[in-house]
């Protein structure tokens, strides 16, 4: 693979690139989905091929095939070559690529255990097994359980220099339970807590499935006669298993380099955060700070280089409630006077585009010792919100509403009961200025195994930490009405 590669670099130079660089790529998937005591599905798919992309006189030319063979790698790099000649007709000002080293290295995803050498038959037994305790529960009506897992194989080379392997693993467990009150005609759900991470099978191993199971299940029927809400203004204490998704849709996504300045308004829209506000904008208040970081433990961005073969680090997006940066790519660093990437090229496949995608977007941990029962406990009045499930937000990712799976009333500094119909209202920057306290303790990743961004669309996984943190007066609807 190596020495076709380098073949495809050299046809590219010879036709005329003055940069190129080539992907030799493998991706599998694998997915298994039950409900109660059947397995509903089982899907494997492998795919394999290489990628070439180049620069002919600052504009960019594309091209991938599924047959990696020496004549195929010339006649790729050929086309990529002549793609770019034809685009450059549109090309409205040339491409300049901010420098990074070669490197010669391999990296791969800290793994004990590789869940695709792990047989089928003790994951569905796994995944039987959640179900079958989840329907012990009285009034639990329904289970369905499943497993994914994705692993990339993937050589980059570039005319730079670099040549690089790179292995990365990602495994998301899940599953749902539905109670259901039939002389109400009512039902709801709730689902596990368990997060998707970048691991071996051992995450899935070490997880307390059972119990997790059986504690859903008993709170599934709960919300059943839960309290509805009053609606009105609120305190929040937000665990990580709710505040991870707020995160990614007003935080990660706005602070999208190529979004800010109108790349992306077709799929999901542009961003508030313009460069004029760059170093400007109060974001949040002076305990929020958010870190971009693609080293993170565990998290679903994680690399050791980007696709352009940038290494993998952190940075700030948001210091002391202050916006200071984006998520950039080579090219796209000059566009803000930078002289280095962030390293956010990313592509779902040897035959998408690499183009800029979301790191792991996190909020620092508050500076005092303060546990979650330390901050219940500091909250006259609230609401504690565990799990996230429906959410809406504005083509600029300013104004929002976002839900959970629990919420609990907190009343006197003590959890009072369960409530529900919770949804909460804000405008981002009102949103964050309201966080007045982060706990130090009790941090945690959540995180999306399928992040859409792109035309033609393409596919991200990535990851959001934090700790549980407090947020004063925001508006809560009650949804049931």
């Amino acid at each position: 693979m190596r020495d076709l590669g380098r073949r495809a670099l050299d046809t590219a130079k010879a036709k005329g690139a003055g940069y190129a660089d080539v992907r030799v790529a493998r991706f599998l998937r694998q997915s298994i989905n039950t409900r109660e005591q059947r397995v509903t599905n089982v899907a494997q798919s492998e795919s394999f091929g290489v990628g070439v992309k180049v620069l002919v006189d600052g504009t960019w030319g594309f091209a991938a095939s599924s047959r990696v063979e020496p004549d195929e790698v010339d006649r790729v790099a050929e086309r990529a070559v002549a793609i770019a000649r034809a685009n450059h007709a549109a090309q409205e000002r040339p491409v300049v690529l901010a420098p990074t080293r070669a490197f010669k290295d391999a990296w791969q995803t800290p793994a004990m255990k590789d869940p695709f050498k792990i047989p089928i038959g003790p994951k569905v037994d796994l995944l039987l097994a959640i179900n079958a305790e989840a329907l012990k529960v009285k009034g639990a009506a329904f289970c369905n359980s499943s497993l994914f897992f994705n692993k990339e194989e993937k050589l980059f080379l570039s005319t730079e220099g670099s040549e690089i392997d790179q292995t990365l693993l990602r495994v998301l467990p899940t599953f749902t339970v539905t109670a259901v009150d039939r002389a109400a005609g009512k039902f709801k759900t709730r689902s596990t807590l368990a997060e998707p991470m970048g691991s071996g099978y051992e995450y899935v191993e070490g997880w307390p499935w059972k119990e997790e199971a059986a504690k859903a299940a008993e709170q599934a029927v709960q919300k059943l006669t839960a309290r509805g809400v009053t609606p009105g203004k609120h305190d929040l204490v937000l665990a990580p298993s709710n505040l991870w998704l707020t995160i990614h849709e007003s935080v990660g996504h706005p602070t999208e380099l190529d979004r800010a300045l109108g790349y992306e308004a077709n799929y999901a829209g542009t961003s508030f955060l313009t460069t004029d506000k760059l170093g400007k904008l109060r974001f949040g208040s002076p305990v929020v700070g958010f870190v971009a970081d693609r080293t993170q433990k565990d998290a679903l961005a994680t690399c050791g280089y980007d696709d352009e073969g940038v290494p993998a680090g952190e940075w700030d997006l948001v210091k002391d409630g202050v916006f200071v940066d984006y998520q950039t790519t080579r090219e796209q660093a000059a566009w803000i006077g930078r002289d280095r990437s962030y390293g956010c090229s990313y592509a779902d496949s040897w035959g998408s585009v690499p183009f800029q995608r979301m790191p792991n977007v996190s909020l620092r941990r508050g500076s005092d010792r303060v546990t979650l029962d330390e901050l219940i406990a500091d909250t006259k009045q609230g609401i504690f919100i565990e799990g996230n499930a429906s959410y809406s937000i504005d083509q600029q990712r300013y104004n929002f509403q976002f839900s959970g799976e629990l919420f609990w009333e907190i009343k006197d500094g003590k959890i009072a009961g369960m409530l529900e119909d919770v949804a909460y209202q804000a405008v981002t920057t009102d949103f964050w200025n309201a966080c007045d306290r982060i706990c130090s303790e009790g941090y945690a990743l959540g995180g999306s195994f399928f992040d859409g961004k792109g035309e033609p669309g393409q596919s991200n996984a990535v990851s959001h930490g934090c700790a549980p943190a407090r947020f004063r007066q925001i508006d809560v609807i009650n949804t049931a009405r």
